[in-house]
């Protein structure tokens, strides 16, 4: 009797204790995402941290503190008074203790791999900056409603959205927020795949711009959304998901930048999310389009215009690559059309709802890289497509079978321990061996740099070029060009370290390209935080680099800092390209641009020309920042950098209030791309 009880129970303490297990792992998964919720606080401490300690050396290399300093000495020995321990000593020894924390801190989170993606933006700032610059008051609501009336064109837009077991409310919101855009002249194709409720039909039954499509015998996406394509015909389309939303002004900010660049084929903006109480969050403020990031990321998703014109000549939706049926859908499209008819609205005109359950345009790499495989085969490139962090890809693009000569330009002024380390990672752990180096020696003095020089051109690969001269960055890059034999260029600084040995494969594969013009690499601080992972003109108020003192291992800003991507300037610290795209452009500015801004400068003049600039994270070096050269601490210095400054300031005025792979709606004050306060561009302005 006892045996037939305690069997009968058995199942349901089974359950009992699957249920405890259920619990314990969402109170673990819980407690992960508050980790990384905590880890991101900390990596973006750290940031503003060494920002505060990097100012905090300027401040101490200074004209005025060190002005200061000899001044406090010397009252100090007049007064007869001994020098104790001062404000200096006591920052000094909390910098020293905090960069011995920070070092160990990194080595520890690097064992864990790469962290999970956490919205970047605090959800409650990010909040208040809707509330601040995102909210249009009923005064301008109706100030816009008057200003279509006069636009000379007023296309249909063919909104396309499938029904698939979707929550009832969120679709009536998604449905009741196109009804209220400002921009009447829209339609709503709608594919269902399942029962409509009750309160859709009616909404339905009573607006004559939503037309139903009855889907439910389609068993794809694509062949659903091309039903829904079928009855469109508005001379622009897009797909909405069906539980997403669309602020009030979406459609009219659409067709107003169609008004003013009538050429747009394809016309996408910035987007954010909402969690399930329709709180927004997350938005991605993206960049002008940026052919290379596409290639890692589908970045545009939702809201895009496409042109129904040119979606006629590319057979739809196609089931091919399921998951990713808009990736292929835009791939095909772009290839159509020419990239200066593509534009970017920098507003956010989408909200997408992220829920547990699959949405309507979702990212399955594998797809992903199939799709784009397929694309890069119908362009004749014979690139390999393959998985990225963060569910990316990345392009691998070959080396021809008789490797070219690349030419590694190395300035240097004595400073042994950081040449030695260069030049050996170049000739000894890099895996691309057809190279040349040119030592660039600025009138070194000491001993051991001459006997290591002399040394080293015993290795047939190295070349020693004397140039005794006042220091000049861009001459003496200009000299060693000058005297190289290869195809390639790199221009190297005399403090770099080799992480990988295919750094300079990854470099050169893309200085090949013909339509690149220079290539950039991904460099860390000794402390593994991020020194360069692209450069934005702005920044600063001329030029800075994006995510300084990121951790390595932090996705950052929608995981940029892990994807191949297009930005006006990268970093002359380590810099490929073509030989003939340096001569073509003129090489670097010497009158004007001695030390600072010429890599800028060289960037810009060469997209002046129709080159892209590509930045490559699959290049990792480390990069002891201005270490040879010091600091701008004297006079002759300081004025040096201020007419490098007016310089830039004329020649590049246009560029530097508007980079277009940087979002107006984030900060030029810091390098960790925070929402800006208030952002460059008013959300009834139209960028010229």
């Amino acid at each position: 009797m006892t045996q037939k009880i305690r069997d009968s129970t058995e199942p349901d303490d089974l359950v009992a204790t699957r249920a405890q297990i259920i619990e314990y792992q969402e109170e673990i998964a819980q407690l992960r995402r508050s980790l990384e919720e905590r880890t991101q606080d900390i990596n973006k401490l750290i940031q503003w941290t060494q920002s505060l300690q990097q100012d905090i050396l300027a401040v101490y290399s200074s004209i005025t503190w060190q002005t200061g300093q000899f001044i406090t000495q010397m009252a100090l020995k007049l007064l007869r008074r001994p020098v104790g321990t001062t404000a200096r000593d006591h920052i000094n020894k909390i910098l020293t203790t905090f960069e011995a924390w920070k070092i160990n801190y990194f080595q520890n989170r690097r064992q864990l791999g790469l962290q999970s993606y956490m919205p970047w933006h605090d959800t409650k700032e990010y909040t208040l900056w809707i509330k601040q610059y995102d909210t249009l008051n009923q005064i301008l609501l109706d100030q816009l409603g008057e200003q279509f009336r006069q636009w000379s064109y007023q296309p249909t837009i063919s909104l396309l959205m499938l029904i698939n077991r979707s929550n009832n409310q969120w679709l009536l919101e998604a449905i009741q927020s196109i009804q209220a855009q400002l921009y009447p002249h829209w339609e709503l194709c709608l594919a269902y795949q399942s029962t409509l409720a009750k309160p859709t039909i009616q909404i339905i039954a009573l607006e004559p711009r939503i037309k139903l499509i009855d889907c439910t015998q389609t068993d794809t996406l694509a062949a659903a959304l091309n039903q829904a394509l079928a009855q469109a015909t508005g001379d622009f389309i897009a797909t909405v998901g069906e539980q997403d939303r669309l602020p009030i002004q979406a459609l009219y900010k659409g067709v107003e930048w169609l008004n003013h660049y009538p050429q747009i084929d394809l016309l996408y903006s910035d987007a954010d999310k909402l969690d399930e109480s329709g709180t927004r969050y997350d938005p991605y403020f993206k960049s002008d389009w940026n052919p290379d990031l596409f290639y890692s990321q589908n970045f545009l998703q939702h809201l895009t215009l496409y042109r129904r014109s040119v979606v006629a000549r590319i057979t739809g939706f196609q089931p091919d690559y399921p998951g990713s049926e808009d990736y292929d859908f835009t791939l095909r499209f772009i290839e159509q059309i020419d990239s200066s008819h593509i534009h970017h609205i920098p507003h956010i005109l989408y909200h997408q709802r992220q829920v547990s359950q699959p949405t309507l345009i979702s990212n399955n790499t594998p797809s992903h890289c199939q799709a784009l495989q397929a694309h890069l085969q119908r362009l004749n490139q014979s690139a390999q497509v393959v998985a990225a962090p963060g569910g990316h890809t990345r392009v691998i693009y070959p080396l021809p079978s008789s490797l070219p000569l690349v030419s590694l330009i190395i300035p240097t002024r004595d400073k042994l321990n950081l040449l030695r380390g260069t030049v050996e990672g170049c000739l000894n752990q890099t895996r691309y061996d057809h190279i040349e180096i040119i030592i660039m020696d600025n009138s070194s003095v000491e001993p051991e740099t001459l006997a290591y020089l002399k040394a080293i051109q015993q290795d047939n690969r190295v070349t020693v070029i004397r140039h005794a001269a006042p220091f000049n960055y861009s001459q003496l890059n200009n000299i060693g060009v000058a005297q190289a034999q290869g195809h390639i260029i790199g221009l190297i600084n005399n403090d770099l370290e080799v992480i990988s040995p295919d750094w300079l494969t990854e470099m050169v594969s893309h200085a090949l390209r013909p339509e690149i013009g220079a290539v950039g690499a991904k460099l860390y601080y000794a402390n593994d935080t991020i020194q360069h992972a692209g450069v934005i003109v702005g920044l600063g108020g001329m030029a800075g680099h994006g995510f300084k003192f990121l951790a390595r291992e932090a996705p950052g800003y929608h995981w940029k800092p892990f994807l191949i991507q297009n930005y006006s300037v990268v970093t002359g610290a380590c810099l490929v390209l073509r030989r003939q795209v340096f001569e073509e452009v003129g090489g670097l500015e010497e009158k004007h641009l001695q030390v600072a801004f010429n890599d800028v400068d060289l960037c810009l003049r060469i997209r002046e020309r129709g080159y892209r600039i590509v930045w490559t994270p699959y290049a990792e070096l480390y990069h002891l920042e201005s270490a040879s050269r010091g600091l701008d601490n004297t006079l002759k210095k300081f004025l040096r950098l201020r007419h490098e400054l007016n310089y830039m300031k004329s020649r590049w005025a246009d560029i530097l209030r508007n980079d277009p792979y940087y979002n107006p709606n984030l900060t030029i004050e810091y390098e960790d791309f925070s929402l800006a306060y208030p952002p460059r561009i008013n959300l009834i302005d139209v960028i010229n």
